[in-house]
């Protein structure tokens, strides 16, 4: 049976519509797509690896083959996954959280969006002339000629230029839209978490990626133009200098949205306000100042003076006091809270166990001794993933489930859901958490392969067949998606209950978003609209210490 050519012709148009709009949500949506469908690749290109890596001695991947695998593994999920589908997020939900009708410069933000679909078209045509593979962070001299002959290697700086300018472009947009485009009655202070912490996280983008794009193009001046930036009588330490000025925000760019939606989920579930709004937000600038001020622990090992190195690990001990605010602040939200463990409530429970370990052991980093223990070791690797996987991607698997009904109209399938979480959460932690042990073993990172020592052959066969337990459990995700679209129940406005702006229109939103806001008095509109007898900004700031400030009305278990 063939479709119509009327139906046809509806479906072309519907497309072209679609790749046309200037609609943040369109965009959101498109954002979040394209950061998917990169992070399958990604996903992909870890299997292959993990593969290779399973005993001592494989030979699925050549060393060669191996650099071109983690340097397209490392690109693909910083730039073209983790980070569109965080701006996704912002895009679709900063303008409903704040009230305003669309961003402040629709076509400039979808601008920003197809540049950096073309960034990722460009990283892979790459493969056309040989792959880049001097590592997502391409050290020179490494990157440079000769080391990298390839035009491989061009066409990755030329994909992160276009991916650079255009996460840039969209967080200008962001920062002016949260600035001009408020509901009226709502302070920057009374903004929900997740658009606040995307406002911070758009300065920190604005500051950072021309760090990063300026060193770009330094070194297309030494590869194409014989230049001596950082070869050739130039300084290698300088491009690390400029990468890390930009790499260690980045981290925060990676994380701060991934904070936001739990800061949003977290409260709904525990049906109770987040406790601390002005230490949680004001925790986020401090770590937005002190990510620059970091940047040199990345480097401890390159041979810096010492007061250079004790200044910078002191730096890097102080960024933990914020973070640990934020940590502590959930738990105290989540104290005495009516607790309803749906699937986000679940993946934001598993973020704060993770996240907190991957914290401690960034920690650790601070002390001189232990980061040139463990420096380039699997130990870093384990720390790494446990922040921006145990922490980014499970932020975004409970900011999905949370809001997929407000996007969709439909809820997400709720058995397929809980099993994918145990499955995702059982097998990110079985390949991580051995990775500690590894790199305390002394097995280096970036190795395509391994002697036979003791334990090594054990531990990354247990990482290994946990990354296909998780892939696994990834794949369920994929399927809830596409299976509850069509045959998902009718989730309604706000199925959750929750109280912040994007919960009072429809669900999916219609264009322009709202017919009509309700007045916003308070951190919580849609709880005063509904309870005028009892409106939050009538009720005493400090916390509530019978009920903890949660209404008897609101709790789903009853003391």
């Amino acid at each position: 049976m063939t479709a119509s050519p009327t139906r046809t012709r509806t479906r072309l148009r519907g497309a072209a519509s679609l790749l046309a709009s200037t609609d943040h949500k369109v965009i959101g949506l498109l954002y979040l797509a394209l950061g998917s469908l990169y992070f399958l690749i990604g996903g992909l290109e870890a299997l292959v690896m993990r593969v290779q890596l399973a005993a001592p001695g494989n030979a699925v991947l050549t060393g060669e083959t191996y650099n071109a695998f983690f340097t397209l593994h490392g690109t693909t999920m910083i730039f073209l996954a983790v980070m569109p589908m965080l701006l996704g997020f912002s895009n679709y939900l900063l303008p409903l959280q704040i009230g305003a009708r669309d961003m402040a410069f629709p076509r400039l933000n979808a601008f920003g969006f197809w540049i950096t679909a073309l960034g990722g078209l460009l990283l892979y045509l790459s493969l056309l002339e040989g792959p880049p593979s001097a590592g997502w962070f391409a050290y020179a001299p490494l990157s440079e000629r000769p080391f990298s002959m390839s035009l491989g290697t061009d066409f990755w700086a030329a994909a992160l230029i276009f991916m650079g300018t255009g996460s840039t472009l969209t967080a200008i947009n962001l920062i002016v839209t949260t600035l001009r485009y408020r509901a009226p009655g709502m302070g920057l202070w009374m903004m929900p978490m997740f658009s606040w912490m995307a406002f911070v996280n758009s300065v920190i983008i604005v500051f950072a990626m021309p760090a990063l794009n300026a060193a770009l193009v330094m070194l297309e001046v030494d590869r194409a133009l014989g230049g001596h930036n950082f070869a050739h009588g130039g300084s290698a330490l300088l491009w690390q200098h400029y990468f890390w000025f930009f790499g260690h925000p980045e981290v925060y760019i990676m994380i701060l949205p991934a904070w936001g939606l739990i800061s949003e989920v977290i409260p709904v579930y525990a049906r109770k306000p987040i406790f601390g709004y002005e230490f949680v937000a004001g925790s986020t600038l401090a770590i937005a100042v002190l990510s620059f001020a970091v940047y040199a622990h990345h480097m401890f090992a390159v041979g810096l003076s010492r007061p250079v190195n004790l200044a910078f690990a002191a730096s890097t001990m102080l960024i933990a006091i914020p973070t640990g605010i934020k940590v502590l602040n959930w738990v105290a939200t989540l104290w005495r809270g009516s607790i309803r463990f749906e699937t986000p409530m679940l993946y934001a429970l598993a973020f704060l166990v993770q996240f907190t370990l991957g914290g401690v052991t960034g920690v650790s980093f601070a002390v001189l001794p232990i980061d040139w223990q463990v420096t380039d070791t699997y130990y870093v690797v384990a720390h790494f993933h446990y922040v921006l996987m145990g922490g980014t991607l499970f932020a975004l698997l409970s900011g999905l489930h949370h809001y997929y009904p407000k996007m969709t109209g439909r809820l997400l399938g709720d058995t397929l859901g809980k099993a994918a979480f145990w499955l995702i959460t059982l097998g990110f932690n079985g390949v991580f958490l051995v990775q500690h042990a590894l790199g305390l073993m002394g097995m280096p990172r970036r190795v395509y392969t391994y002697p036979d020592l003791p334990g090594w052959g054990a531990l990354n066969r247990v990482s290994t067949v946990s990354a296909f337990v998780m892939g696994a459990g990834l794949v369920l995700v994929l399927v809830n998606l596409v299976v509850s679209r069509q045959l998902g129940r009718v989730a309604g406005d706000n199925p959750w209950r929750a109280w912040t702006l994007e919960w009072a229109t429809s669900s999916p939103p219609p264009a322009g978003n709202f017919t009509r806001l309700p007045p916003v008095k308070s951190r919580r509109p849609l709880w005063d609209l509904a309870h005028p007898e009892d409106p939050d900004h009538r009720r005493p700031a400090r916390h509530d210490r019978t009920h903890g400030h949660i209404r008897p009305e609101e709790q789903e278990h009853p003391r």
